[in-house]
């Protein structure tokens, strides 16, 4: 009797594994970058684009996957490709950013991206890595449950990105030139757009304007993704209610709103039930503006919802919120929770191995054009982390610095702290010359493979105060908690949910307040860590994390691959 129990538990172990490596796959795409001539807003305009559409092609993987990617750089730029949000487990050569994992890919050669997918499911997205090419070079990447997994929600009955961009009636590497140059700001967009089309409120647009086709009683997921350049928007769908399931391929405890506030880089599933009356919808988008004396893009994109059977009447627009509804935008951020115990749930860790606290703010920069720069006092714009601005090497990348040990590529000497306490959100220190000016490094902090860090992140009223969304690479982090004014230890800690924080890779640190996050350093290799406001990266509001080699062969960073490019 034993013999057969036995026989056919090894056939179930052979079946299992089998079946799981059924389950993974190699997805396999190549990218065509080049120029592409598209009409927007009455005029032609030429733009850098990925295989000739706006948005670039979506990406479908499952967890499990590996995705192997081949760039060919037939622009006039240079060029990197961001998975943003993918862990990149031991494959940090592939996680793209320019001067920091990688040397640019140079007009007219090529690179291959080839990268595994674990741990993760959901929305993500891929986007340029170099100068503003991301306005127009970014597209969805879709992370799947394994075959014979599914949703820990009800299955939809359809899938559809919601990619909200950003406009400009120019060329965005011109824009950011003239703006780098200046020393000032720079141009505000002219339009926003919902994958690739402004919608009908701006001229010439009639006839591009997003419109989905829905089926009374059925569900449709949203993958929204915030792909603009430099506003948080608010998302609404008129007479709909919005269940969000998950946040940058993290599921959520479903969270039901009718309103999405997402800052740029971040990422929403969320469930529409079309339940209303048989007619037309209109969905819509404008900025989430956290400092309106800062110029922006006031405009409204929108596409339509059209119901199976509805008649040509106008369509319901919904009532968005005001530009600097900022009770409106942390209700939404704060009362998000993640899915305690559903897949890839990752529990907090309790015991914190290094502390930083970390103020983040805009600042300036000394002219050096004769005193005729466009910023604040007749200086250059600037921003900094911990009075630390960050600067880019441009030798060799950081992480060619890492992995051969070449020194004067980057310094390990980022401050845990910053170096004056003051008030700092107090709009009163907003000119105060003698915390403006940070000097420029290139400064990180190293960390001990998995090591847990706690972070602060304290927003100040430095020049203006204003929301910032920062983004981590190579890691989700759990947002312990969030709130407005200087953070109090005695006072906020109490505050901190350790039993089901939402866990993600982009957090909007609060207008003139904190956010606390803690991540586990389970990765070795560079990790890039900054403000993905595109104005205010080239400006210093950056660091990055140099996280060690593990103990063993599997825990150690591979070479980096033969044809990776070179400064």
């Amino acid at each position: 009797m034993a013999r057969p129990v036995l026989l056919l538990l090894c056939a179930f172990v052979v079946l299992l594994a089998s079946s799981t490596m059924a389950s993974a796959a190699i997805v396999e795409h190549s990218f065509d970058v080049r120029n592409l001539t598209v009409t927007r807003l009455c005029r032609e305009q030429v733009i850098t684009a990925v295989n000739g559409s706006l948005p670039g092609p979506t990406i479908h993987v499952q967890e499990g996957d590996t995705l192997v990617v081949h760039v060919y750089n037939k622009s006039p730029y240079n060029l990197t490709i961001h998975w943003h949000g993918i862990f990149q487990i031991l494959s940090a050569w592939a996680d793209g950013p320019d001067m920091v994992t990688q040397c640019p890919i140079r007009p007219g050669t090529k690179y291959t991206y080839k990268f595994k997918i674990t741990q993760q499911e959901g929305t993500l997205w891929w986007h340029a890595h170099v100068s503003w090419l991301r306005a127009t070079v970014y597209g969805a990447l879709i992370i799947r449950p394994r075959s014979g997994h599914s949703y820990p929600f009800p299955k939809p009955d359809k899938e559809v990105p919601i990619i909200l961009g950003e406009w400009w009636n120019a060329n965005v590497v011109d824009v950011e030139n003239q703006a780098l140059a200046s020393g000032g700001g720079p141009n505000n967009s002219d339009a926003y757009t919902i994958n690739g089309m402004p919608g009908n409120l701006y001229p010439c647009s009639q006839t591009q304007t997003y419109k989905l086709n829905v089926e009374k009683g059925k569900t449709y997921l949203l993958r929204i993704i915030n792909a603009a350049l430099n506003n948080q928007l608010f998302y609404k769908v008129a007479n709909h209610k919005l269940t969000v399931v998950g946040v940058d391929a993290e599921y959520t405890k479903p969270y039901v709103t009718d309103v999405v506030v997402i800052a740029p880089g971040q990422t929403a599933d969320v469930l529409l039930t079309a339940d209303q009356p048989v007619g037309s919808y209109y969905m819509a988008a404008h900025p989430y503006a956290s400092q309106p004396a800062i110029p922006f893009d006031n405009t409204t994109t929108r596409g339509i919802i059209v119901y199976d059977g509805a008649t040509s009447s106008a369509p319901i627009m919904p009532v968005l919120p005001a530009f600097n509804d900022t009770p409106t935008a942390h209700k939404f951020y704060s009362n998000l929770t993640g899915l305690k115990d559903g897949p890839n749930w990752v529990p907090v860790p309790l015991h914190v191995d290094k502390h930083m606290f970390i103020t983040v703010g805009l600042g300036l920069d000394r002219c050096r054009i004769n005193g005729t720069c466009q910023g604040a006092n007749g200086q250059r714009f600037s921003a900094s982390m911990n009075n630390a601005s960050f600067m880019f090497p441009t030798s060799l990348s950081m992480l060619q610095a890492f992995f051969f040990n070449v020194n004067g590529i980057y310094t390990a000497d980022f401050p845990n702290k910053p170096p004056v306490k003051f008030d700092y959100t107090n709009a009163n220190v907003s000119n105060d010359l003698s915390l403006l000016f940070a000097p420029k490094s290139t400064s990180v902090t190293k960390l001990k493979f998995n090591a847990t860090v706690e972070m602060v992140l304290q927003n100040t009223a430095l020049i203006a105060i204003e929301n910032h969304p920062m983004h981590l690479h190579g890691f989700n982090f759990h947002v312990l908690a969030q709130g407005f004014g200087n953070y109090n230890p005695k006072r906020d800690i109490k505050k901190y949910n350790l039993v089901n924080p939402q866990r993600r890779n982009t957090i909007a640190v609060p207008v003139g307040g904190w956010a606390v996050i803690r991540f586990q350093a389970n990765n070795p290799g560079v990790w890039f860590m900054h403000c993905h406001l595109d104005v205010h990266m080239p400006w210093g509001l950056a660091t990055a994390f140099v996280v060690e080699n593990g103990p063993t062969p599997a825990t150690r960073l591979p070479p980096p691959p033969h044809d990776l490019p070179q400064c």
